[in-house]
């Protein structure tokens, strides 16, 4: 074989990172380079965050499959034999998969394992998730959109848009402890039924605080905190919760009125704006609110 040369047949995976919405295998390494096969089930969300250092260049092929990138109230699809690469990234942008996706992900810096225990840590919180309430983890991937958007337009930074990135998708899994027939009742809750719901957000900061998600622990507690101080679990007010949980809270507001559960149909967008604004500045923040209702805007113009 010639110096410098390598010939590698398809079973040789340095290592294999599965999870239940795919798998990613790290298949060449050096000089601080990754190479990576990564399979993604259909309507998956992932995201591309900044890094660490300005020169990180990564470069995603797609082998087969496609995706959809929304960004700045635009979306493009990457289809098979298509390829995109970000360096200097400066906001995180989120994409979600419109077909099982392959694709093959260049990285000039080591990312695998920080991505293959991110991902083995989500495996496990999401299968609570979806064992319990398929509308509990539908409702999380609908509500880490609007999140996510609004994170970027306050210019968040890295960290926080990633914590609310994740946050945002598991901020109801406490309510794996709230019986069935609590959460579908049609009726009024009673004080001792709503007593049990408001226990949820404990439960699931308490479910994350020992994973590599710890971080995620106190915004998933407070995301049902009002400005006022009148919201649970703690009763806390405005200066005490924390920014990630504001724009969780929100959008969390909105994706739950604008949905039909159990006890009541899906309100319209224009209700629901209606009554959000009468809650702006005592139970939520009010530029958060004017935010998602210009992002509203933005979508009706541009469909």
């Amino acid at each position: 074989m010639i110096e410098g040369l390598y010939s590698v047949s398809g079973n040789e995976i340095i290592e294999t990172s599965l999870q239940n919405n795919g798998s990613i295998k790290l298949i060449g390494k050096g000089d601080g380079n990754e190479i990576m096969l990564q399979e993604i089930k259909k309507n998956t969300l992932a995201y591309l965050s900044p890094g660490e250092s300005k020169e990180l260049f990564e470069f995603i092929y797609i082998l087969s499959g496609s995706i959809s990138i929304k960004a700045e109230n635009t979306e493009k699809i990457i289809n098979s034999s298509e390829y995109f690469y970000v360096k200097g990234l400066k906001e995180l942008v989120q994409f979600e998969t419109l077909e099982d996706t392959k694709l093959l992900y260049i990285s000039s810096q080591p990312v695998f394992y920080s991505i293959s225990e991110r991902l083995n840590e989500l495996r496990k919180i999401a299968k609570v998730s979806q064992e319990k309430d398929l509308y509990t983890h539908n409702h999380g991937a609908r509500v880490q959109y609007y999140s996510v958007i609004l994170a970027n337009r306050f210019n968040l930074g890295k960290e926080k848009v990633e914590n609310i990135f994740f946050a945002s998708l598991f901020h109801d899994i406490g309510k794996v402890d709230v019986p069935d027939n609590i959460l579908n009742k049609p009726d009024k809750l009673t004080d001792f039924e709503m007593d049990i719901v408001k226990k949820h957000p404990k439960t699931g900061a308490d479910m994350i605080k020992d994973t590599y998600y710890k971080d995620l622990s106190i915004i998933i507690e407070q995301h049902h905190e009002w400005l006022n101080g009148k919201g649970y679990p703690n009763g806390i007010g405005n200066n005490e919760i924390c920014i990630e949980s504001k724009i969780i809270a929100v959008a969390d507001a909105f994706d739950a009125m604008t949905t039909s559960r159990p006890y009541r149909g899906a309100l319209t967008q224009e209700k629901t704006i209606e009554i959000l604004k009468s809650e702006a500045g005592w139970k939520y923040d009010g530029k958060i609110i004017d935010e998602l209702i210009n992002i509203l805007k933005e979508e009706k113009n541009s469909n």
